[in-house]
């Protein structure tokens, strides 16, 4: 599924009416409602005139929320299913759909003012959309709270490849398990290849819903062959593995469980099966046959579109397409791979018929330098790859520094010459700073009762450089254990991953009585809580990050440059209070060659060590109950002390 970036497309020109260059865009705004019960919102809109040709045609859906009435319950909180047709004298087509959220106005990502944009590439269908028509959306929803607004971006230029024709299959919501068998409802269909076409696609969009008494439609995985002439020629499976991953997320319901090809609160990616073998003016007939089951109870049931896609041939031979800048940007869609500090990504398409082997690629922040990155390879025709660009050091050296920046990049050369089509090679997205924490900092993680066997904990974490090195870890928790771990790092970008292999978090409220709740925190050395996001990993919506749990950060000392004690120098100890080991760590202090002493409360030295290194753990199992000053000494006698308690 192609990646669109939205945040180059409000940039674009907003007024609807046709221009003459490539790359000029054409909006045409369509609904703009309320969803406040099941029903059909319907709009009239007039599509540009036929005649001109376009690179992309884009489908903005922008779901948001509204107060509803006093009294109304469950508003905007439940995942629903929204299906967008447009409806021309002609033809009717179901042009994309989307699974409303769980979307309670007190978690933290869904508050009234939210707003989630899901970008459609509807380039197939352009040659429909000419003219009067009839846009509707279909929600499906029992409750209201949501807002749809709906416009096109119609981008000006040649596109990949021409559509000879596309024609509407199969369509509907179908019981599944039951009588009449679901496969009645996708019977052979026939039809003649025209001339001109070099490929032939059948696109078919199914979601699973409703529920038996084993969880089917919605929670169950099931499969579905396509068949050209009696012969299989394709299998796909129905189901989303990966809604644990969601980056809408944390939101107030069940959004972590996998489901029939659906997540809540994302877009539904349809699949897009190749039939092989067709060649112009033969005729051949093709169907579906989905799984063979039998409903234990219940109403599941699968909701249904297909569509075949007639394709020329491609209409360059060497064309590299700027798809997406998947960070730094601000776009709610790549929520978890951003902040960042360190290497930009950007996606990039194939777009012409000749393998791709090399790149030149500018980027940076504008009103900075740029940088420069020659990418060798192998991308054939219509593949796609993410390109992870160089560190660049204005997303280090701006870490912590508050503010929205514009980072621009864009395709000089492809193997070795000019592009042939410029206009799809640019782009550029607004971004904030990533975090600047001390580079000497503690993590604090409380697990939960959940285990991956035995007592070993479903929870962990790994810090990596951005050469993928790990450079801290704790990958050997167990259940209900308290972790207090300090890293100490070089300075430079780092990545935190939080993972979670039950993809529920450290605590999410959906999990069985008995369940037990953990915490994450980052602290300075201090004790003070570093932010880790823009709310911290603790708490009910908090620790509720499914899967995973990323977080770019620039450390470095706050008092770099320190080698002797001073005023930005001090001794941390811990745990506190402490039982058979005691660690000191004497933070912001860059040469350290001392002595450290155990005095309890009557003056007496109990314990002495050297210590050449910044963190020193001491074993304190002989000392007895009580309160103890930790005093560091250095060669010129200045000293640094802390208290603790031993209670065992």
């Amino acid at each position: 599924m192609k990646r669109i970036l939205f945040a180059v497309l409000v940039a674009m020109c907003s007024a609807v009416g046709a221009k003459a260059a490539p790359g000029d865009t054409t909006w045409v705004q369509a609904n703009n409602v309320q969803l406040d019960y099941y029903n059909n919102f319907d709009t009239a809109i007039t599509f540009p005139a036929a005649g001109t040709t376009y690179r992309k045609v884009l489908m903005i859906f922008t779901l948001g929320k509204y107060t509803c009435a006093a009294g109304s319950t469950w508003c905007g909180d439940w995942d629903y299913t929204v299906q967008n047709f447009v409806m021309t004298p002609t033809d009717t087509f179901e042009l994309g759909r989307l699974i409303t959220p769980y979307a309670n106005a007190g978690a933290p990502r869904t508050p009234f003012t939210w707003q989630q944009h899901y970008v459609f590439d509807v380039t197939p269908y352009a040659q429909k959309l000419t003219g009067p028509a009839i846009m509707r959306i279909l929600y499906s929803g029992y409750s209201g709270g949501f807002t749809g607004d709906i416009k096109f971006a119609f981008i000006q230029g040649t596109p990949e490849r021409n559509v000879i024709n596309v024609k509407r299959e199969w369509y509907g919501s179908f019981g599944y398990g039951g009588t009449p068998n679901i496969n009645t409802h996708f019977p052979p269909v026939t039809d003649t290849v025209p001339e001109g076409t070099v490929s032939t696609e059948l696109k078919f969009t199914i979601t699973g819903h409703g529920s038996d008494n084993t969880g089917c439609s919605e929670f169950c995985s099931k499969n579905y062959n396509v068949l050209v002439n009696g012969t299989t020629v394709g299998a796909k499976t129905i189901w989303r593995d990966n809604c644990g991953l969601n980056e809408l997320y944390p939101q107030s319901g069940t959004w972590v469980y996998d489901r029939g090809n659906w997540c809540p609160g994302a877009m539904v990616y349809a699949h897009h099966n190749i039939l092989p073998g067709l060649t112009p003016n033969t005729s051949f007939n093709t169907n579906i046959m989905i799984d063979d089951y039998t409903a234990a109870g219940g109403s599941p049931s699968y909701t249904t579109e297909a569509h075949l896609i007639y394709y020329g041939g491609m209409n360059h031979t060497t064309d590299a397409s700027l798809e997406d800048i998947i960070a730094p940007t601000n776009n709610e869609n790549h929520f978890r791979e951003n902040t960042i500090c360190g290497k930009p990504t950007v996606h990039i398409r194939n777009s012409g018929s000749a393998a791709i082997t090399a790149m030149t690629i500018t980027y940076g922040v504008v009103g900075s330098t740029m940088a420069t990155y020659n990418w060798t390879g192998s991308l054939a025709s219509m593949a796609e790859t993410d390109v992870l660009l160089p560190e660049l050091s204005d997303l280090n050296n701006g870490a912590g520094v508050t503010g929205t920046n514009t980072f621009s990049a864009s395709i000089d050369a492809v193997n070795g010459s000019a592009d042939e089509d410029a206009t799809n090679n640019s782009m550029s997205t607004q971004y904030v700073n990533a975090a600047l924490w001390p580079n000497s900092f503690r993590v604090y993680m409380t697990t939960n009762n959940e285990a991956t066997s035995g007592t070993s904990s479903e929870t962990s974490w790994k810090i990596y450089d951005m050469d993928n090195n790990v450079v801290a870890q704790r990958t050997d928790a167990i259940t209900s254990h308290v972790y207090n771990d300090t890293v100490i790092l070089n300075s430079g970008c780092y990545k935190l991953v939080l993972s979670d292999a039950g993809c529920n978090g450290l605590h999410w409220w959906a999990n069985p009585s008995g369940t037990s709740a953990g915490n994450f925190f980052i602290k300075k050395l201090s004790g003070v809580n570093i932010p880790v996001a823009g709310y911290t990993t603790s708490g009910t919506y908090a620790s509720d990050f499914g899967c995973e749990f990323v977080k770019y950060f620039y450390a470095s000392p706050f008092s770099a440059g320190v080698d002797n004690i001073g005023k930005n120098t001090a001794i941390e100890v811990y745990p506190n209070p402490a039982q058979n080991t005691l660690s000191v760590n004497l933070a912001g202090l860059g040469q350290v060659s001392g002595t450290i002493r155990v005095i309890d409360m009557m003056g007496r030295e109990v314990l002495t060590a050297k210590c050449n290194q910044q963190e020193t753990n001491l074993d304190i199992s002989a000392l007895v109950n009580g309160l103890y000053t930790v005093q560091y000494i250095d060669a010129a006698n200045n000293r640094l002390n802390a208290r603790v308690v031993i209670s065992k």
